[in-house]
């Protein structure tokens, strides 16, 4: 497991780069962008896009997983469909060639015979990840690959990438949308149980190089499995708990009763928005939120298996929030967790791993707890 935790934090960056390199150029950029349709539309958005960036990054990670721990191979799953239209029609399957020619010269078919643009992509996904410092050794888990299967969201929050807002990040403030709301999500759970055990995310436009102007970025690692618990963010300092009111990151989209109710529990100060929801995630486990409250069935495994990862090694979780209202055990209820193994009856397409039920992203049980008795007389 310790490998597999390098391993991932090397190929993160490398998508990261991938993402980096996409948006260097606005129209090469705008020439990457493609509606999705069909099963693959996200219902939540009236408008939702597919990049080249995402398929690339996706069968990248999926190859340099499959090729040091060929046993995890045919569980690796990503959210995006690796078939993309050029501009002239046709239909090409996006994959890693063997070489970094190869690669150029199919990238080259979805870009229109842009073979300088195609070079460079290739020269990214090729990238040697053993070339690339991780940032740590990783714990020893004992899980066999064999055991495990990976969620991959290749960029979360496309439409931030896709828009490309440059915000300044303050420290300890949350920043409500721009560039560092796309992050690179990748998730490992137990095949057998469902259980998310470790995540790695790495958000590629952190903050700009003040020597070189360019974007650097930065990753978040975290493992938990049974009494093993490390994460890269130590626990938020600043009040107790208890002292302070709860503070809420949303989406603006969210339904008017949970904001009028939320707003009775925190006061309007303390409700946040933000887009993206790995970014929303990512700002409960960095303490900036107390807990990330979502109604809607409009996430799916891919975004959340990573960030619940780290959230479970501080102490926290992702439950289902329309279990948790409808249990009489209440949110203490380890049934309420999210699991990742399953995919939704009766469902077809993305819906077929859509976390149907709504969530709620927590750091603390009695915090988790006040959230749903607030919420169960209004949903």
């Amino acid at each position: 497991m310790a490998d597999l935790l390098g391993l991932l934090l090397r190929v993160a960056e490398k998508a990261a780069n991938v993402a980096r390199v996409c948006r260097q150029e606005a129209p090469l950029f705008q020439l990457l962008v493609q509606e999705k349709t069909g099963e693959e539309k996200n219902k939540k958005f009236v408008q939702d896009f597919k990049t080249l960036a995402d398929v690339v990054i996706q069968e990248m990670i999926r190859h340099d997983v499959g090729a040091q721990f060929p046993e995890i191979a045919a569980f690796i799953k990503g959210e995006e469909s690796n078939k993309f239209e050029n501009g002239l029609g046709e239909s090409v399957t996006v994959t890693v060639c063997s070489t970094e020619e190869e690669t150029a010269t199919l990238l080259a078919t979805v870009l229109d015979g842009d073979d300088t643009a195609a070079s460079l992509l290739a020269k990214a996904i090729h990238q040697d990840p053993d070339t690339i410092e991780s940032g740590t050794d990783g714990p020893t888990v004992p899980l066999n690959p064999s055991e495990l299967g990976i969620w991959i969201d290749p960029i979360d929050a496309t439409s931030q990438y896709i828009e490309g807002r440059e915000e300044v990040l303050e420290e300890n403030h949350l920043s409500p949308s721009g560039l560092h709301c796309a992050l690179v999500l990748i998730g490992v759970y137990v095949r057998s149980t469902g259980e998310p055990v470790m995540g790695v995310i790495n958000q590629p436009f952190h903050h700009k190089d003040p020597a070189g102007g360019g974007w650097r970025g930065k990753h978040y690692w975290g493992v938990c499995f049974g009494n093993i618990h490390f994460c890269s963010e130590a626990p938020p300092k600043g009040s107790p708990e208890a002292e302070r009111r709860l503070s809420v990151v949303l989406s603006s989209s969210e339904k008017q009763m949970v904001k009028e109710a939320l707003t009775s529990l925190c006061g309007p100060d303390r409700l946040m928005y933000a887009s993206g929801a790995g970014y929303k995630i990512l700002c409960v486990i960095q303490g900036l939120a107390d807990a990330y409250v979502l109604s809607e069935g409009s996430t799916f495994k891919w975004d959340s298996c990573a960030p619940h990862a780290l959230l479970r090694a501080i102490g926290g979780g992702v439950v289902d929030l329309s279990l948790s209202l409808r249990s009489s055990c209440g949110a203490q209820d380890q049934k309420m967790e999210l699991t990742y193994h399953q995919p939704n009856a009766d469902c077809t397409g993305a819906d077929l791993w859509a976390n149907r039920g709504g969530l709620v992203a927590y750091r603390d049980f009695s915090q988790l707890h006040s959230l749903i008795q607030t919420l169960k007389d209004k949903l």
